[in-house]
């Protein structure tokens, strides 16, 4: 079967090459995308197929920790319609992966480390089929005892899971004389915080289409936030050279980071080239819950030092974060929640060390905010405590200790660039609250508990929180992150055209549009095609660390600029035209408004194209100290929370969450302001509902059913507010913004549920029990029936006078 016969249409993003809306930088431009995913006519990866197409499943192992002694694969062979039964001994090269150490098999076989580790391959005629061959193989277990939480691995004595210890990383940051400014320090709160496993929850599961090309080579068409990082791994497993193991993007049903890890791709790649017949893989939800990294759960010791005044003087952390089973992406994780454990305030001394272990836990990796999540939740509870004993307004002392620019971090990095903490803030403060409710009978929609006819209102506090949060933008410590962009600038019969090759992941978040709106305003072409990311353009790095704006973006502008200059020239030469006057205006060569040339006679038969790599500037890795300038630069968030919870049943309503965010330059402000909306539900979620439930290394909520996400019904109106401070080493001053909302969500909606019920709440999600005093101590203040805010709801104002 040759390639030709077998290699499907690479799915675009859109309905067509030419059909992106009019606009440029700073346009609200219409995504060629979204009416397709409405209507249903967008094709996702899970959507493909070919003739003659076989469909691959993956036995995975029913335990958390045991020892494998054989396979019986007899009867799944033997079955009608299965194709082949593949196991560790069929990996025809590395048979270990992973993005930053290789530890985790492509198919297990002396051990299998977490619950779902695959274990044996089938492809078979029909799905079905699939699924009766891997219910035939019989496996020999023998159970070993699991090691269920990151403390227990870091114990003495403990099992170790790997050959290089339990410990995959100790991040150390001294910053400054603590033990000194522990004798400055006048005030002083503790305390102990933790975060469960959230799961990233995206909608489309993994899945891929693997199509050999009749020369020993493979294509895979497949979901995934990193195309090159794929395909490095694959080709080592797969024992081939690069070039024979070719990657486009099809269509992502969302990512959060958890497609930056393989999942399905060398097991469909390894299906395809043993029975030389394409191969598609698409998991269920059950095991898209096996079959990605989640968020690490953590637990967090704190320790503030400040003055009477409220001046921060030390800052002591302990970080352990859970790695599970294998390593994924956790050494830099636990990186950056080391350096961002003090939060976005002036902290002189500091004594910070963080800690990943393996577990026998499902592995943890990337997801939106990245290590920075878990400690904003951290040290804006400590603010939140310090604020209370100090007797002072939560606001004013984060305005006392907020950065700014020039302010230097405990890994002794200066703020280069804007860092309007202060502005967030205050712009927080001046949004109007939302109003009390009116006298008279409560609409049910507007409680806790909704429709459900719960409760009237009779145990119901308002509370109001505010919590602040940072986070680097770009991949840190020294990581060699670049992007490549090709642009080819041409004539058809319509005109002009421009097309953008790179292969940066559209996995939801607007990137193509943004690519088209900058080659847009560079070039002065309406018609742009933004060309579907594969590996024949050089990489573009992950569609993670809210970099690809920043970092694909900067490469399509640089090429633009090459291109633009190339052609300036040859107009100077051909027109007797000072290059530096030129530029470009619809379709036309102009110098000060005057028409030159049109493009279409100016470049004929001979387009031009360039091909550019962007790099940011330079990192480096932290020294045994911790200090080091590790990151390119930051972006900053801040949110507050208005809830209603009712004292008596564990409720919550959140009433409004208001936001303001420093974009830098808002490329596509429509598409931001989605983000922002975007990453503060995923916050909210990890707030209140959304935990993967793991007992003894065996996951309890493995479906949308039991792992519960906000609805349109739990979301409340969020009020944005968008700051364009432009960052000076950028693409049009741009930062980051994926991540931020993300990160300083959570604890702000805690803090308001602490000010409505006086309780500790030192874990999240926070659950019912904790609300009400099942799972937590007596509160700091209870609010009692009759007074303002309980019941009637009063307003804000009347309960801050009190």
């Amino acid at each position: 079967m040759t390639r030709a016969q077998t290699t499907p249409t690479p799915t675009r993003v859109g309905p067509g090459p030419t059909t992106f809306s009019p606009g440029g930088i700073g346009e609200s431009v219409r995504r060629p995308d979204g009416v397709p995913k409405v209507t249903g006519e967008f094709e996702f990866s899970s959507d493909m197929r070919l003739d003659g197409m076989l469909w691959g499943a993956t036995l995975r192992s029913p335990h958390p920790s045991a020892r494998i002694w054989s396979m019986d694969l007899s009867r799944a062979e033997a079955m009608p319609g299965v194709r082949a039964v593949l196991t560790h001994e069929d990996v025809p090269g590395r048979k270990v992966y992973g993005m930053e150490t290789p530890d985790q098999p492509v198919l297990a076989w002396d051990r299998v480390r977490y619950q779902g580790e695959p274990v044996a391959l089938v492809a078979a005629d029909h799905p079905e089929t699939a699924k009766r061959a891997l219910g035939s193989i019989r496996v020999d277990y023998e159970v070993l005892d699991v090691v269920s939480s990151a403390e227990e691995a870091l114990a003495e004595g403990a099992p170790e899971l790997h050959p290089s210890g339990n410990l995959l990383r100790h991040v150390r940051i001294r910053h400054g004389d603590a033990e000194a400014a522990e004798a400055r320090a006048e005030v002083v709160v503790r305390g102990e915080y933790e975060i469960g496993m959230q799961d990233q929850a995206f909608l489309g599961p993994e899945s891929g289409l693997a199509v050999p090309d009749g020369r020993g080579g493979v294509d895979l068409y497949v979901a995934t936030q990193w195309l090159h990082v794929d395909q490095d791994q694959l080709a080592e497993s797969l024992g081939l050279p690069h070039d024979m193991v070719r990657l486009t993007l099809s269509g992502v049903g969302g990512a959060f980071g958890g497609r930056e890890d393989l999942s399905m791709q060398v097991h469909a790649c390894m299906l395809a080239l043993h029975t030389e017949r394409p191969v598609k893989i698409v998991y269920d939800r059950e095991e898209s819950f096996y079959g990605h990294v989640h968020r690490h759960p953590c637990k967090m010791r704190y320790e503030h030092g400040a003055t009477r005044s409220g001046e921060l003087v030390y800052v002591r952390a302990s970080l352990v974060l859970d790695g599970g089973a294998y390593a994924s992406s956790s050494t830099a994780v636990v990186a950056n929640a080391a350096r961002f454990a003090c939060g976005p305030y002036r902290v002189p001394n500091a004594v910070l060390d963080a800690y990943v272990a393996y577990t026998n836990n499902p592995p943890c990796g990337a997801m939106r905010g990245f290590g920075a999540v878990q400690t904003c939740f951290g040290y804006e509870s400590q603010m939140d405590k310090l604020a209370e004993k100090l007797g002072m307004d939560p606001i004013e002392l984060r305005l006392r200790n907020a950065m700014k620019e020039g302010t230097r971090l405990p890994t002794g990095q200066k703020i280069e660039g804007p860092a309007p903490v202060a502005e967030l803030l205050e712009k927080l403060r001046e949004m109007p609250l939302p109003e009390g409710p009116g006298g008279g009978t409560r609409d049910l929609r507007e409680l806790p508990g909704g429709v459900s006819n719960t409760t009237h209102g009779e145990g119901v506090v308002r509370g109001v929180g505010y919590a602040v949060g940072f986070k680097n933008v770009g991949f840190s410590e020294g990581f060699d992150d670049y992007s490549t962009a090709r642009v080819r600038l041409s004539v058809t019969d319509d005109g002009p055209l421009v097309e953008v090759h790179t292969a940066a992941a559209e996995v939801g978040q607007g990137l193509v549009t943004v690519e088209a709106q900058i080659a847009r305003t560079e070039l002065g072409v309406e018609k742009v095609s933004v060309l579907p990311a594969d590996t024949r353009v050089g990489s573009s790095g992950s569609s993670s660390a809210s970099r690809q704006t920043y970092m694909t973006g900067g490469a399509v502008k640089l090429a633009c600029e090459a291109i633009r200059r190339r052609l300036f020239e040859t107009v100077a030469e051909r027109h007797g035209e000072d290059p530096e006057g030129l530029a470009l205006e619809n379709g036309s060569v102009v110098s000060d408004g005057r028409f030159v040339v049109a493009l279409d006679e100016i470049l004929g038969a001979e387009p031009i194209e360039e091909t550019v790599v962007h790099r940011h500037v330079e990192t480096f890795p932290l020294d045994e100290d911790g200090q080091g300038d590790a990151d390119v630069t930051y972006a900053f968030s801040a949110h507050r929370a208005v809830v209603d919870v009712d004292v008596e049943l564990g409720l919550v309503r959140v009433v409004e969450l208001a936001t303001a965010q420093d974009v830098g330059k808002a490329l596509n402000p429509q598409a931001v302001e989605g983000q922002i909306e975007g990453g503060t539900a995923q916050g909210l979620g990890l707030a209140l509902l959304e935990e993967i439930q793991v007992r003894d290394g065996r996951v309890l909520n493995a479906s949308f059913t039991d792992y519960l996400l906000p609805t349109i019904l739990d979301m409340p109106p969020v009020r944005t507010e968008i700051l364009e401070l432009a960052d000076p080493g950028a693409p049009y001053g741009l930062r980051g913004v994926g991540e931020p909302p993300n990160i300083s969500t959570p604890p702000a909606v805690v803090a308001a549920l602490r000010d409505a019920t006086g309780r500790e709440l030192p874990r999240m999600p926070v659950r019912p029990e904790a609300l009400v005093g099942i799972a937590d101590g007596p509160p700091r203040r209870r609010p009692q029936p009759g007074s303002a805010g309980y019941g009637t709801l009063g307003s804000l104002e009347e309960r801050r006078d009190q």
